[in-house]
């Protein structure tokens, strides 16, 4: 494992990183399939999730530069979701019906992964300090890690509200790790988008971790996003051994 300079605190991506948001989805888009989707058998609804994940239409990424509302976003994703899979075309009043019931049943299935919350304390006990940046907005997120048992332990530094615009801008882990109260260079970044996360951060001048859980992921991966990748694990079991942390904090 390839030995990384010694960092004084961690940021952490939330969604797939901290909490399990694929699966969340998944409980979301079934739910949304058997009302609104019946072509769509329930052995299919993996297909949902690689559909809604991937974002064709980078909708989430207009959103996270600053383009357009979270609702128009949102919106625009059902329908583009609805137009592959053989659904309604939803307008204004049909999404708000649509979007209550992805959003109730995406709440009740937010759940920390399960190497999670073991490794925070494992970082806190070395003494680092832990928190969060993401591209959702704060309250969103804040709650998130509330339902998901780490509210407590890792704080909300910087959603895309907080500046008006997220990763990849390098202000926006400059104004985490300010918040953080640390330098940016002793400062690692840890997420599962290898461009938005590891590569981005890396250019912003933190230590750059990609976590690529094994699965699906997101988007293709090139070989040359590759080797533009500082640090890659598939569990953060191992993030501490790679920042110089005790095992035995870790497995206590």
């Amino acid at each position: 494992m390839t030995a990384l300079p010694p960092v004084d605190g961690v940021l952490f991506d939330i969604d797939d990183t901290l909490v399990a948001t694929r699966e969340a989805f998944g409980h979301a888009l079934s739910a949304v399939a058997r009302r609104y989707l019946p072509a769509v058998a329930p052995e299919r609804d993996d297909e949902l999730v690689t559909s809604w994940r991937a974002d064709a239409h980078d909708q989430y990424g207009a959103y996270t530069r600053g383009e357009t509302t979270y609702r128009a976003q949102r919106m625009a994703r059902a329908n583009d979701l609805h137009a592959e899979f053989g659904g309604p075309v939803l307008d204004d009043e049909a999404y708000d019906a649509w979007d209550d019931l992805f959003d109730a049943a995406f709440r009740d299935a937010w759940l920390a992964h399960d190497d999670a919350s073991e490794v925070v304390d494992a970082l806190l006990d070395a003494g680092l300090v832990v928190g969060a940046l993401s591209n959702a907005a704060t309250a969103y997120q804040v709650a998130k890690l509330e339902r998901a048992g780490l509210g407590d332990r890792v704080p909300m530094l910087v959603g895309v509200d907080t500046l008006g615009y997220g990763k990849p801008d390098p202000r926006a882990f400059a104004e985490a790790c300010r918040r953080l109260g640390t330098d940016p260079a002793r400062t690692a970044y840890v997420g599962d988008d290898v461009v938005l996360d590891a590569i981005a951060s890396r250019d912003a001048g933190l230590v750059g971790v990609w976590i690529d859980r094994p699965g699906d992921r997101r988007h293709t991966v090139t070989d040359e996003q590759l080797a533009a990748v500082q640090a890659r694990i598939t569990s953060l079991r191992e993030l501490p051994a790679l920042l110089g942390v005790s095992q035995e904090t870790v497995a206590r």
